[in-house]
């Protein structure tokens, strides 16, 4: 297995923001926690994307559709009152549905939304492993496309960039857990996820079809969005404890 993580240090469980990138406060304020900086417009519409929203339709963090009636997240991003799935523009489109349950694991920074019906949309599988270094990726999100918190709104238009596993040791300075977390590369060293990314997917193509590996979760070492790697949840390490709560996958 390997070790990842990514943007905003578990603020869940601690008021102080670690590497910068924090969730926002309230579900309802158009300030998002990680934005992808340096990406580019989707190519194709990802059925599984989903935008974690207030009831005004305000983007706060991403999410992946896994199930017909549950998503994954990040825990720091807290309980959002709706959800909009399938879709590229996060104020438009794809299927929008109630949040009746939020289940977060009790040590790591990931959560479970359970919907108030199940959606056409189709879910994204979740991976066997998430991948050895050197593992291709790509991170997708609605998060903001400044580096620095605070400097832009979340885009209308979903944004995705290819990137990669890499070493725990370059995202030392965010405190991964190497056996649960993923080190994901910032290309350029100016290209990665950012505020209002939080909980959002990092996917891998396998046998041509996406599946899941990480959530984002926060920086791994910089304030600045993009200037380190991120460390990613380890999404298939917490499978048992997933389909506890949401059944077979």
């Amino acid at each position: 297995m390997k070790a990842r993580s990514l943007l905003v240090t578990l603020i869940a469980t601690a008021a102080t923001a670690v590497s910068g990138l924090v969730m926002p406060a309230t579900a309802g304020a158009d300030e998002v926690t990680p934005f992808i900086v340096g990406g580019g417009n989707a190519t194709e519409t990802y059925s599984f994307m989903a935008s974690l929203q207030s009831s005004a339709g305000s983007h706060s963090c991403g999410g992946s559709l896994i199930k017909a009636n549950w998503v994954v997240t990040a825990a720091h991003c807290g309980t959002p009152y709706q959800v909009r799935v399938g879709t590229t523009n996060r104020t438009s489109g794809g299927t929008v549905a109630r949040v009746t349950r939020r289940v977060a694991h009790p040590t790591a920074d990931l959560a479970l939304l359970q919907l108030s019906t199940s959606i056409s949309q189709t879910p994204v599988a979740i991976a066997s492993t998430s991948g050895a270094v050197g593992t291709q990726t790509r991170i997708i999100g609605w998060g903001q496309t400044c580096p620095t918190r605070g400097c832009g709104s979340a885009p209308i238009t979903l944004q995705q960039l290819d990137t990669s596993i890499v070493s725990d040791s370059e995202c030392a300075g965010g405190g991964i857990r190497s056996a649960s977390e993923i080190c994901t590369d910032n290309p350029g060293n100016s290209r990665g996820a950012c505020y209002g990314d939080s909980g959002g997917p990092e996917i891998k193509r396998v046998s041509g079809v996406w599946q899941l590996v990480g959530a984002t979760s926060r920086s791994g070492g910089s304030a600045t969005c993009a200037r380190e790697p991120s460390i990613y949840v380890d999404v298939p390490y917490f499978r048992s404890w997933i389909t506890q709560y949401t059944g077979a996958l």
